[in-house]
């Protein structure tokens, strides 16, 4: 009852937090214009609302539940609740191929940039494959591994931004993550991989749930570790991939998402991985609202706004483990 009651909690955040979004700008539109136009009806707020607010709204929430899900799996699969996409370098793999596009091949059509990014997430993924210890993927080994990889592929962004000054704007907007711009084409680009990829992470809450019993308890429950943990792996790449591909590099959505999950729902990935969804679209589309409502008419990009909220939960989850292990 109580988790069927914070999936529905949940939903509702995400309708309201959406209609506001869809009001709320450098022109704020009113609530009655508002409905108009959704329902089809000429206003004239009807292009800001149809054509520019509401794929940023639905690539928010494609996105934030693409990252939260991410979250989720990596979590799981590598049964240390600090793991996320971001602390990986499956994001920052992502975000190197970008900026390496934006900088070395600046007349590029639009989309080379998200087909680059996804290509960035594989190849993270591929060097994880290989350089974790053995090819076992031991939990431990995977977790140090991303790591050092997310710390090389910084290295490279940060490389790129000194040797070419000229597309510094551009490319630190879509390092820091945002949401200016995203018209149809990115929405309409997300919508497949995410409507077909979320369904497939909820139907992996049994391999999931019987991970988190550690490599022991898996086999002895008929779990082919090693394929398992690989398939996952992929899942989490493409969810990543296809999210960071439409935003930008944008951190902490999937690793606090599931930890708030956690709390509501408990460990059980049945009720974890769609909560943990809809928490990140919720969180996603609260940064971006705030972002827009600081400095307007100016924005404030939503990566900055989500490390703004994540970044004090991150500390805190630090000393809770910390607290643990003592």
């Amino acid at each position: 009852m109580r988790r069927g009651i914070a999936l529905f909690a949940a939903f509702v955040l995400l309708l309201i937090l959406g209609l506001f979004s869809l009001r709320s700008g450098a022109v704020t539109v009113p609530f009655s214009d508002l409905w108009s136009s959704l329902l089809g009806h000429d206003t004239p707020s009807s292009y800001i609302v149809l054509q520019y607010r509401l794929p940023r709204v639905l690539t928010a929430i494609l996105a934030g539940s693409g990252l939260a899900a991410a979250g989720v799996i990596l979590q799981s699969l590598i049964r240390n609740p600090l793991a996320s996409p971001d602390v990986i370098g499956i994001t920052k793999g992502a975000g190197f191929t970008a900026a390496a596009v934006i900088f070395l091949f600046p007349g590029s059509p639009s989309y080379v940039l998200p087909l680059a990014a996804f290509g960035g997430a594989i190849a993270a993924m591929l060097l994880l494959l290989l350089l974790s210890k053995r090819m076992t993927l031991s939990p431990a080994s995977f977790a140090l591994v991303g790591v050092a990889l997310g710390a090389v592929f910084q290295a490279g962004i940060q490389y790129l931004l000194v040797k070419h000054p000229s597309n510094i704007n551009m490319t630190l907007l879509w390092m820091s993550g945002s949401l200016w711009g995203r018209g149809w084409e990115i929405a309409l680009s997300l919508l497949p991989w995410i409507v077909v990829l979320l369904p497939v992470a909820w139907l992996q809450y049994r391999r999931l749930d019987v991970l988190q019993l550690g490599d022991e308890g898996g086999t002895a429950l008929g779990i082919s570790l090693r394929p398992a943990r690989i398939g996952l792996l992929l899942l989490a790449v493409a969810l990543t991939g296809s999210s960071v591909a439409a935003v930008g590099s944008i951190g902490f959505i999937g690793l606090i998402s599931p930890h708030i999950a956690r709390l509501i729902a408990g460990g059980r990935h049945q009720w974890m991985v769609p909560l943990s969804a809809l928490i990140g679209a919720d969180l996603l589309l609260l940064g971006d609202w705030l972002g827009r409502l600081i400095i307007i008419p100016r924005e404030v990009p939503v990566g900055i706004m989500t490390a703004v909220i994540g970044a004090p939960y991150f500390i805190y989850l630090l000393r809770r483990e910390r607290k643990r292990r003592a």
